[in-house]
């Protein structure tokens, strides 16, 4: 509602966004349920309580979040493939006048259809890639369709889902390393380092506008006999009268924030920024070094990058990792700290999104801009959040790898100490790769995310490819001085109608 147009606004639109990004949200807010569920089946000595002790109930538990997870996974498989293109090439043909809405609806769906495919060839990717093995070169033909078809059978569909859904992982960790790892370091620094002075920034524009408006009378007072431009005076001539109109446009933005009682009131709120910002700096680096210190676990101590990095429990301290673990069992501290978390990933890459804008490759697609973002700009803003928060997961497993996989479990094992009469005396540990199998439950979160080993080894390296990005964008941003008080509001490819719209 903040970012879209005035003059553009759809309601379509913005409900599609309000709720793909909200069903995305729902999604991760599952995973502290998971955990809490697995955790909360144990006592704190290890032991299972009364009405966890039968493995045909801890069962039916663990099926539950995996059809929740089937259930919202299906959704935002729905609205990638299918509701947000639909939609937004609706609006992208609307563009032609003589489409009546048959028509519109019609070349919508055509354009959606590539996308359906795409869909479809990911499940059945998913669905008929061998986890097991496979029957011996012996087998009959059918032996080996049979097999296929029981893998698929006998996961009730897990990997077709699960490849799928880290399929859209990977764009959005793809989005993580570009928009977040900037927003992380700009969003504080901004808040930190303020906006320039209005006044100032007026007096400067005036000069520039008067300097502009000098060369042009210049320009022209070559014509003032009768004779013509030549064609390079003719194009600085046109330069000039577009930069003359771009300073005027600003001009108008920097009279409008003076005047502006918002501006008296960030000044009155400056410190409370400066501390949000040193807080929000803070954060950022604890995520940083949580991330390289489980990055480093994972290539001291995994199986290597065949198994996908992947590693059960922790080696090496890891303050979030710990700090999640002590806030598990007194529910729901640990849902709020991974709420506060999931929201600070969505503004940050709000932040990065809006300082950079929406590219393809090198091609600046759309600029994201309060009240005036058209509600293409506006989809594919809320496709890339959704795909950010769809990594969020992966990301939190990645911080906090111990908490994600078994929460605050623990299982008993014989002490190798001397034992009391004939009773063999137990000890309590924090479950882990050496744990019987009945005596850990594994979240179903952990399942989806490694169900291949591939992806977890593409993530393990994109986590590196993030860190390095968060210290670039650091540098950058702690090189670049104040940003303007009307930063990104007046571009030289904007027209009339949006500079009328922001005004009114």
């Amino acid at each position: 509602r903040k970012f879209q147009s005035r003059r553009e606004s759809e309601v379509v639109s913005t409900i599609t966004a309000i709720c793909a990004l909200a069903i995305a949200l729902i999604t991760s807010a599952l995973l502290p349920v998971d955990i809490f569920l697995v955790s909360f089946m144990k006592y704190p000595n290890g032991t299972y309580k009364e009405w966890a002790a039968n493995n045909e109930t801890r069962g039916q538990i663990e099926d539950t979040v995996l059809y929740g997870y089937y259930t919202l996974y299906s959704i935002i498989l729905f609205c990638v493939f299918l509701w947000i293109p639909f939609v937004y090439f609706y609006y992208e043909e609307r563009d032609d006048n003589n489409v009546n809405k048959c028509s519109q609806v019609k070349n919508a769906l055509k354009y959606t259809i590539g996308f359906v495919i795409v869909c479809v060839v990911l499940l059945l990717i998913g669905a008929f890639v061998p986890l097991a093995a496979p029957p011996g070169q012996n087998s009959t033909q059918w032996e080996k369709v049979q097999y296929l078809f029981e893998e698929l059978g006998s996961s009730h569909g897990l990997p077709a889902l699960s490849f799928s859904i880290s399929s859209l992982t990977l764009i959005g960790m793809l989005a993580v390393i570009t928009y977040t790892a900037y927003g992380m370091s700009v969003m504080p620094l901004n808040l930190i380092k303020g906006t320039r002075s209005v006044k100032y920034e007026r007096l400067e524009n005036t000069e520039d506008i008067d300097d502009v408006e000098h060369q042009i009378e210049k320009l022209k007072s070559k014509c003032k006999d009768g004779r013509p431009l030549s064609s390079r005076d003719r194009n600085n001539l046109q330069e000039l009268e577009g930069k003359l109109q771009v300073l005027q446009r600003r001009g108008r933005h920097l009279e409008i924030a003076e005047r502006n009682c918002c501006t008296k009131v960030g000044s009155a709120l400056r410190p409370f920024k400066i501390l949000l910002g040193v807080f929000f700096i803070l954060v950022a680096l604890l995520f940083t070094i949580a991330l390289f210190i489980s990055n480093l676990d994972k290539a001291l101590h995994s199986a290597g990058i065949s198994s996908g990095f992947i590693i059960f429990g922790t080696n090496l301290t890891n303050p979030l990792n710990e700090l999640l673990l002590a806030l598990q069992p007194v529910f729901p501290l640990d849902y709020i700290l991974i709420t506060v978390i999931t929201v600070y990933f969505v503004l940050t890459s709000m932040a990065g999104i809006r300082n950079m804008g929406i590219w393809f490759f090198w091609i600046r697609l759309y600029k994201i801009r309060p009240k005036r973002t058209r509600p293409q700009a506006l989809l594919f803003l809320c496709m890339i959040l959704l795909l950010i928060v769809l990594h969020t997961s992966y990301m939190i497993y990645s911080l906090a790898p111990q908490y994600v996989m078994y929460g605050s479990q623990k299982y008993l094992m014989p002490s190798p100490g001397p034992t009391s009469g004939n009773a063999t005396v137990h000890t309590s540990r924090i479950c882990d790769a050496d744990a019987p199998e009945d005596q850990c439950t594994v979240t179903r979160s952990y399942l989806f995310l490694h169900k291949f080993w591939f992806f977890s080894t593409i993530y393990y390296f994109g986590n590196w490819a993030f860190i390095v990005a968060f210290l670039i964008g650091l540098v950058v941003s702690c090189c670049r001085g104040k940003k303007s008080v009307i930063e990104g509001e007046v571009e030289a490819d904007d027209s009339d109608f949006s500079d009328d719209e922001y005004l009114h």
